[in-house]
């Protein structure tokens, strides 16, 4: 009997003319959903009859409780090798196998620089008076020669310092791991938490989420910034306290805020975030290119032939 594979969190519906899905005709059916998550009610209404569900990272929660809604599951393909919104303990001891793919490690770095630079240089606001007829509406910021200060310099934040050093700026880091000698070998300065805070002309954040990195950029480590700074995330929101930060850039404590990530997704409607007109904020893009796309869907495909042969590959948990 053929498989039925759902290519869930597909919030675009994008995901079938990324690749070519044909190629599983052979083990089963494939059907794209393109709904947002909602409550695990609705969820499981959705996605009962699916022995296979093929998720983006961080999107739709897989809890115990959801995943106990859907017995026929057997395997769980999601987007990237970590992927905090499945329960991989419950799902082994259900008997769901859980497989990741590769990412494309180029798209999120590129995405925290275009926003760095349209942030800078105000380019949505200029772009946007030129065609409502206007010319020219205030001074950009420059970069050469100010801090750009890394917050977790892991392979993204590799990448943007490089990018940082590139354009002549002072690159500096700072994470409860990184070591004076591990920045070094990228040429950044090591520094403390409140001195990479106080010194940022612009920070930019790149840790992963976890336990100890929630809400660490707070109320008090927000009061060290500049009130000229720029800060930056495209890691994941809750690493910064977002009632703090919107009242940071409410009172103009902050200079600015470029956004890709958000502490719920999709954003809410009315949020804040929406209206500041120091916030630039972008729907969580960072890891949605084509080449990324392309890696993590044709890696799924992989990922669920392998399985069906009995030799599954890339297994998590």
């Amino acid at each position: 009997m053929a498989l039925q594979i759902a290519v869930i969190d597909d919030w675009q519906d994008v995901a079938r003319g990324v690749v070519d899905w044909s190629v599983l005709d052979a083990v089963g059916q494939v059907s794209f959903l393109h709904d947002y998550p909602a409550d695990n009610e609705i969820l499981a209404q959705r996605l009962v009859d699916f022995e296979v569900i093929c998720v983006m990272r961080e999107r739709t929660r897989f809890d115990e409780d959801l995943l106990r809604r859907l017995p026929k599951l057997k395997l769980l393909v999601t987007a990237g090798m970590r992927n905090a919104a499945l329960d991989l303990k419950a799902a082994a001891a259900l008997g769901i196998q859980v497989s990741g793919t590769d990412s494309y490690k180029h798209a999120a770095p590129e995405l925290t620089w275009a926003l760095i630079m349209a942030a800078m240089r105000n380019l949505v606001n200029e772009a946007n008076a030129l065609r409502a007829g206007k010319w020219q509406q205030g001074l950009g910021g420059d970069l050469h020669g100010k801090t750009l200060a890394i917050l977790g310099l892991g392979s993204i934040g590799q990448r943007v310092a490089q990018f940082g050093q590139v354009f002549g700026m002072r690159v500096i880091a700072w994470s409860e791991n990184l070591t004076a000698d591990r920045a070094a070998e990228d040429g950044v300065t090591y520094v403390s938490k409140q001195q990479l805070f106080e010194q940022a002309d612009v920070l930019s954040v790149h840790l992963v989420l976890s336990d100890r990195s929630r809400g660490l950029v707070d109320a008090q480590a927000l009061a060290w910034m500049k009130p000229t700074a720029l800060l930056v995330n495209t890691a994941r929101g809750p690493i910064v306290d977002e009632t703090a930060l919107i009242k940071a850039l409410q009172k103009q404590r902050l200079a600015g805020a470029a956004l890709d990530v958000f502490e719920h997704e999709p954003l809410s409607e009315h949020h804040p975030f929406r209206t500041l007109d120091n916030v630039l904020a972008t729907p969580h893009v960072g890891y949605v290119s084509e080449q990324n796309y392309h890696q993590f869907f044709s890696q799924m495909i992989e990922g669920i032939q392998a399985w069906a042969a009995g030799q599954p590959v890339r297994v998590l948990g």
